[in-house]
Formats: structure tokens, sequence, C-alpha cells
């Protein structure tokens, strides 16, 4: 059940993407540093930026690495999950870059 919409603030054309939980707790995997110079400038709490290479790559790879504070020298990949996948592919499709992330109404 989604409890939260992805919007796209760079494409607002676009439907808002529905969002669990769970997935909200994991979008800093896929989100760009907020301090990248292809950043928006102006990002605010609640909002993330995402370099479409990068999500291009996570999708033909099906998988993404994540380093743990407590071991930076080994990375573990991750498979995507089917709602991270739809989740990469609705930005890459979309080429959507910048987001605000809302509670879903109900």
């Amino acid at each position: 059940m989604a409890t939260y919409r992805l919007h796209p603030l760079d494409k607002t054309d676009v439907e808002p993407f529905p969002i669990s939980e769970r997935l909200r707790s994991q979008l800093h995997y896929f989100a760009g540093p907020p301090d990248h110079p292809a950043a928006p400038p102006d990002l605010k709490p609640g909002e993330y930026w995402f370099h479409i290479p990068e999500l291009e790559s996570y999708l033909e790879q099906g998988a993404f690495s994540v380093i743990s504070p407590l071991d930076l020298a080994n990375a573990t990949e991750i498979e995507l999950s089917e709602e991270q996948e739809a989740l990469l592919q609705w930005l890459v499709t979309h080429e959507i870059r910048h987001t605000r992330l809302e509670r879903a109404p109900g």
C-alpha cells in the first residue's frame, strides 16, 4: 500500500509515483548527494535528485552497491526488488531528476 508519493518537480506533466514506507526508507540508495555539482542548487528537505546515467546502470545490472560505514573496504551488491526497479524505470523513462516526497492523501 502506497503511503507516499514522489512528485516530479522537473516534469510537472508526469503523475506522481506511489511509494511504500519501505521504498521511502530506501530512496537514499538511489538519490544523488546534495553537494554533487549536478544537484539542483535549491534542494530542500524532502526533495531528492537523481543522476539518470547512474540509475540506468542499476537497471542494466539489476543491482546496486552499498558500502557499510563499518566496512568501507567492501561493498555489498543488492539485487533490485520489483518495487525499486519500477521506481528507477519511472525516473529513467520520464527523465526525472528532481523530486519531492509527500505523504499520500487519505
